[in-house]
């Protein structure tokens, strides 16, 4: 099995021990059976169906992809990206198989269509989750790991034991309940022009619509589909109610805006652009108009809250806009930390591992100042307002550096806990054996961290136990080493082997947009097509412009619509695809940065180059389609042409004939592998 990990046999020397990659090669490991009869009826007569044909690993593979592609596709949406992991564990282990990565239908094709099995995934978000999958995808097809333990992983994941405990509370209901009121009233201020007094309004609408949802989501079933409706709904009501009883001194855009935030998808109006420019055109286009509807549902049935509880609600939209917008973000120094109190609740929505909150709080303070900034410049410069070019400026500059601080973050992350997983794993020379203290350094700071955490209750308690292992692993590596030692591999139990599989898991590259999609969320943000929205409802005033007379000094007035605030339309596409440009722009810089250190860094191992190409090629998938040769397949006579060439030209023009000089090469097994 390609994937299955070598135990240990007779004792080596011990000169060959030290130069065994990682540990886990001389570990004694029990053998793993995933249980094929948890799974679905229909994946189990397909896989049964392929195991008789092919093999179990064929079948299980199978069950492995599709699995994968489920959960990713649930967890972030991201079909270009899901595509690309899927295709390169296709071409990995050269799978017969496709796939169709629709909105919310998934359907999966094996063996030339002789099966054909389909999914429904609705929408969520889950950052943990999705870089889980990914490392788990990438520790197979590295052979870290084989299919059963991929599969056993992936069980595991949704049962929720490699989360900490901080993370479950907030993954679902009812702890989850306390990031909707955190949300809505920081964004009511920092996004929406709100006052401290919206705010709280804002957090009361907050637990109204959550408490909604965490009703409906246990009731069930159809239930669900009611949960924007319920949504906007008590949002428009609790906010007419203050507005009328309490004084009529409400920015209520800025209170539903802020409330309804949770709801939008606004991450899904960049994504369905960045399908749409990579070629995807049929999800991209049914993503971009189903979040369109969705958004204008939520505020349709806000506008039925106001109906209900308010007179003259169309009036009251009016002049409620003289209360919004009077705190002046800029002279007060809490501008940012109110930014990142907004940001910690979007990665709490998102699932963010809590540990791992600086790493998205980073990203995301550096997206939002640029694109607040250019902002700002162009709003000072800028002599006509009947453009769009500073939302362009902001969004294109705020998405691009957030990618590359993104890309700086996980480059940095990834060397560091390199070194600190090769400590774990003891891969290469043990910190002990150097005279360096970087090694010492790095694994003192991360151990130190870990016991922090723990220490809070918000780290994993896997972190913890993975320190005793690894001094565990650390003693019984040096007795292996000893000839005069009859130790001939190393042992573990049930639980410390699951810990060493985690280890191994985790210690895969992370993933990008896991750290970046909480991000795109923020730059949007879906709340202000929801305010454009709101325009076509109470249609904007009409302005009376006062122009003058060419060459008299006589002046006439005329009657027009505020174009800026009508125009939903010009809006929505500025905004979406102007984020979308710019995540390709920022991933451009970064390729084209690779690409020109990888030409130049000619002290690097060919292994350090492949694993950046890697990691590289991964990072197309989050703007560009997966590619497939069978997509556009040659003919056989095709590829036995260019087999014949590529023959005569390595045999300089003699054919196909083997050279006096040359020896046939012996095939072996391993080269086969």
């Amino acid at each position: 099995m390609s994937g299955a990990e070598p135990s240990a046999g007779a004792r080596p020397a011990a000169s060959s021990k030290r130069e065994l990659p990682s540990v886990r090669h001389i570990i004694d490991r029990t053998p793993r059976k995933f249980d094929v009869t948890t799974l679905p009826a229909d994946m189990l007569r397909v896989y049964q169906s392929l195991e008789a044909k092919f093999g179990e690993e064929y079948g299980l593979l199978f069950l492995f992809q599709m699995r994968t592609a489920m959960e990713l596709h649930r967890a972030w949406h991201m079909t270009l990206l899901t595509s690309k992991i899927l295709q390169t564990t296709k071409d990995k282990f050269n799978l017969r198989m496709t796939w169709n990565l629709g909105v919310i239908r998934l359907k999966f094709r094996v063996e030339d269509g002789g099966f054909e099995l389909h999914r429904r995934v609705p929408y969520d978000y889950d950052s943990e989750y999705q870089d889980l999958y990914m490392r788990v995808s990438e520790a197979l097809c590295a052979g870290h790991i084989s299919v059963h333990e991929a599969l056993i992983f992936q069980s595991e994941i949704k049962k929720g034991l490699h989360t900490a405990k901080s993370g479950l509370f907030l993954r679902d209901f009812p702890g989850r309940l306390i990031l909707y009121p955190f949300l809505a009233s920081t964004c009511a201020v920092i996004f929406f022009g709100g006052q401290w007094r919206d705010a709280g309004v804002a957090a009361i609408c907050g637990v109204a619509a959550g408490v909604a949802e965490y009703i409906l989501s246990t009731v069930g079933g159809e239930a669900k589909i009611l949960i924007d409706v319920f949504a906007g709904f008590l949002t428009g009501v609790v906010g007419g109610l203050f507005y009328r009883f309490d004084g009529a001194t409400y920015c209520l855009s800025a209170i539903f805006l802020g409330n309804l935030y949770w709801f939008f998808y606004g991450t899904a109006f960049v994504i369905g652009i960045l399908e749409i420019i990579a070629g995807e055109l049929e999800t991209g286009v049914t993503r971009f108009m189903a979040v369109s509807i969705k958004t204008f549902v939520l505020s349709l049935m806000a506008s039925l809250g106001m109906l209900a509880t308010l007179p003259n609600p169309a009036t009251v939209w009016v002049e409620q806009n003289q209360n919004c917008g009077l705190i002046n973000l800029d002279a007060h120094w809490w501008r940012i930390p109110l930014y990142l109190a907004c940001s910690m609740a979007a990665l709490g929505q998102y699932r963010f591992r809590v540990v791992e909150y600086w790493r998205g709080l980073a990203v995301q303070l550096v997206g939002y100042e640029v694109q607040y900034k250019v902002t700002k410049f162009f709003e000072e410069r800028k002599e006509s307002e009947r453009d769009y070019l500073d939302t362009m400026a902001s969004n294109i500059l705020g998405a691009a550096t957030a990618v590359v601080t993104a890309c700086i973050i996980a480059y940095v992350v990834d060397n560091v806990q390199k070194r600190y997983y090769s400590q774990l794993l003891q891969r290469g020379t043990h910190r002990d054996e150097t005279s360096s203290k970087l090694d010492d350094c790095l694994y003192g700071t991360l151990t130190t961290k870990i016991r922090l955490f723990r220490c809070l209750r918000i780290g994993r308690k896997l972190e913890s136990d993975k320190l005793v292992l690894e001094k565990k692993l650390r003693k019984q590596r040096l007795e292996l080493d000893d000839p005069n030692n009859p130790l001939s591999s190393i042992h573990l139990n049930k639980e410390e082997e699951n810990l060493l599989l985690d280890t191994i898991v985790n210690a895969e590259s992370m993933n990008i947009w896991a750290m970046l999609m909480p991000t795109v969320y923020q730059l949007v943000p879906g709340s202000v097509i929801a305010k454009l929205w709101f325009n076509t409802i109470f249609p904007p005033e009409i302005k009376e412009v006062e122009r003058t007379i060419v060459g008299t000094n006589y002046t006439y007035t005329t009657i027009e619509k505020d174009t800026l605030q009508d125009s939903v339309f010009s809006n929505l596409m500025v905004i979406a695809t102007s984020l979308a440009l710019g995540l390709i722009i920022g991933f451009a810089v970064v390729q084209s940065y690779n690409n020109i250190f990888t030409t130049l860094a000619w002290w690097e191992t060919d292994e350090v180059k492949e694993g950046r190409q890697r990691q590289q090629n991964m990072r197309t998938g989050m703007y560009t389609m997966a590619k497939d040769d069978n997509d556009d397949p040659e003919t056989e006579a095709e590829k036995l042409s260019i087999i014949e060439e590529e023959a005569r030209g390595d045999n300089g023009g003699k054919g196909t004939a083997m050279r006096d000089e040359e020896e046939p090469k012996e095939v072996t097994q391993q080269g086969i592998d």
